[in-house]
């Protein structure tokens, strides 16, 4: 049988393969060694078992589209895939990876700018081929079909592709050929086309599986978006590498009732999730509806977005009388250049946290403070916490790097990371020069070292582990002295009980006599009826006075879910800027407020 009557599925036997394959060559293997196993299923609602493929079923799926896509006139060399969570995606991605079409995933539009980012990675990507499903076609027509940017583009239904009367020889394709077109967030710039190659996807993977075992028994369970790329790793890849099962939900389902997610994770015995630090924090406030055993989850993954140590430490608390063992929470550190993961917290190690002097941080200096609020000491000055994100593995190699002299720094000094490795994607597509600049640099007096792709993030090394302490791009200078945005959030959303965690946007504006500090909170309507706006507002100001020894020029509160966000959830700093600076942000009124 391939599924128990609960609908869990029944692991068919696992093997590691030693040499790397493509991901059609894996899927093919798969397939042969293994077709009645279950490998994907389609959580309806985030809940029951819906539409669920075996991997000889998928194989077949897969080289149906293959054929049919080869055998479209003008051979396209790349496609974007806009799809929503669900089975057909990862019949589409494998299909173009078998066709040598590189695909490249994008969010299901629901708005206007969403149409305009669509048709922005269609012409970056240098292709009109749009797939997706007959009812999103449908929809997306109904609802943009007039817009200017949807005009030459081909929307293409592969749930309705029928294989070519004659059969298409498929290319052969490589370990260096383009699987993924990986386009970056966006949150310090325009979006970007990362080039992961199906010998990336090989290493990635192989290093996830080192940091984090799946064993025989591995399951995952994720609500992550498949457009995004921990979604697509962790998701579809990992999964099929490991020749586990996946289920997946969608990511509304999650945002609706996060306990879904944990849930879930109890009912289809996961063992392996990942999720932005914001999940957990959701999830400390909804509770399950059911009884929940979390202790076949051995690998829960936080990354995407800085890891708060106060959240990890309260995930752990709350959920640990639900089986879950507190070294499963594990912190990393990954990014799309380098296919994603770079760094980890192994499944059998507690991670470590360091309170830093936040005056010698500004000056790029690692400077450990005595005492710990976390273990009930205080401190003995103004202090940020930093998690570490764990330690590479297998051939990837981690180097703090001064950004401006590019040698390597000493200890306890902060640079920027610099990561080596064959998890290092290709580059972006058309812009070769930006390519050679970020991913094949070099550090200097060690030119046999590398090459070395620039992360764009700073960080330190401290006994093997890496600390990541922010980008360089949101870098505040101010009174002479480089702050990182996080940690001025940080304090301002610890400032009140009833703020929330990931809720605000720190940034500086020039009013032409100086740099001023200005942070943006989100506010629900209970804070502000129970607190109001001054109190709420004075909190923020003395706790990134007493924190940072900075003076907020202004504290803007707006209502919650008002920020702006990458399509991962990271807050755009820039654009809450831009608005702020333009006068478009929404203060909260206080009519609102308690009588």
């Amino acid at each position: 049988m391939s599924t128990t009557d609960d609908g869990m599925a029944v692991r068919i036997g696992s093997v590691s393969e030693r040499s790397p394959l493509t991901l059609p060559a894996l899927l093919a293997h798969r397939a042969k060694t293994a077709s009645d196993q279950v490998a994907y299923v389609h959580l309806i609602n985030g809940e029951e078992p819906g539409e669920q493929t075996t991997y000889g079923e998928l194989h077949a799926a897969v080289q149906g589209r293959a054929q049919a896509l080869a055998g479209r006139p003008g051979a396209a060399r790349s496609a974007v895939l806009m799809y929503p969570t669900g089975l057909e995606f990862i019949r589409s991605f494998l299909a173009c990876a078998a066709a040598g079409i590189a695909g490249a995933p994008v969010q299901v539009p629901t708005r206007r700018l969403a149409v305009q980012q669509l048709r922005g990675i269609a012409d970056d990507a240098g292709t009109t081929m749009v797939l997706t499903t007959r009812s999103v076609r449908d929809q997306v027509y109904s609802d943009f079909g007039e817009l200017p940017q949807l005009a030459g583009l081909d929307l293409i239904a592969t749930d309705d592709l029928a294989p070519p009367a004659t059969l298409v020889r498929l290319p052969e394709v490589g370990l260096s050929d383009v699987a993924l077109l990986q386009y970056t967030s966006g949150a310090t710039g325009s979006p970007k086309g990362v080039m992961v190659t199906h010998a990336n996807y090989w290493a990635n993977t192989a290093e996830t599986d080192a940091l984090w075992p799946f064993g025989d028994d591995g399951t995952v369970v994720t609500w992550l978006p498949l457009f995004h790329d921990m979604g697509v790793m962790l998701g579809v890849v990992v999964p099929l590498w490991a020749g586990c099962p996946a289920y997946l939900m969608e990511p509304e389902a999650f945002i609706r009732r996060p306990a879904r997610w944990l849930e879930a994770l109890s009912r289809f015995g996961g063992t392996h999730s990942s999720a932005p630090n914001f999940a957990y924090d959701l999830c400390l406030r909804d509770g399950p509806r059911e009884p929940i055993d979390l202790s076949r989850w051995r690998a829960a993954i936080s990354g995407a977005e800085p890891v708060r140590p106060h959240t990890m430490h309260e995930f752990i608390g709350k959920f640990a009388p639900y089986g879950l063992n507190p070294r499963a929470v594990s912190p990393a550190y990954g990014l799309a250049e380098n296919t994603l993961k770079a760094c980890g917290s192994r499944a059998d190690t507690e991670p470590a946290q360091l309170w830093l002097d936040a005056d010698e941080l500004g000056q790029g200096r690692v400077v450990l403070l005595p005492g710990d609020p976390a273990g009930g000491s205080e401190l003995t000055s103004a202090g940020v916490p930093v998690m570490s994100c764990g330690v590479p593995v297998g051939e990837t190699q981690i180097r703090i790097v001064d950004p401006h002299t590019l040698r390597a720094v000493g200890p306890d000094r902060l640079g920027e990371i610099w990561v080596s490795g064959p998890c290092v994607a290709a580059g972006y597509i058309g812009r070769g020069e930006e390519s050679e600049r970020s991913f094949r640099a070099r550090i200097r007096d060690e030119e046999e070292a590398g090459p070395f792709l620039r992360t764009g993030d700073t960080g330190f090394v401290r006994d093997g582990e890496v600390y990541v302490t922010g980008r360089m791009k949101d870098m505040i200078i101010i009174k002479g002295r480089d702050r990182y945005p996080q940690d001025l959030e940080y304090s301002a959303e610890q400032s009140h009980p009833l703020l929330h965690p990931t809720s605000a946007a720190a940034f500086v504006v020039d009013t032409g006599e100086q740099e001023s500090l200005v942070l943006v909170v989100e506010v629900d309507g209970k804070a502000q009826r129970s607190a109001g706006i001054d109190e709420l507002s004075e909190a923020v100001r003395g706790a990134v006075a007493r924190d940072h020894r900075l003076e907020a020029a202004d504290v803007v509160l707006i209502r919650r879910g008002a920020l702006p966000r990458t399509t991962s959830g990271k807050i755009r700093r820039n654009t809450c800027r831009e608005l702020y600076e333009s006068g478009t942000l929404p203060r909260l009124d206080r009519a609102l407020e308690r009588a």
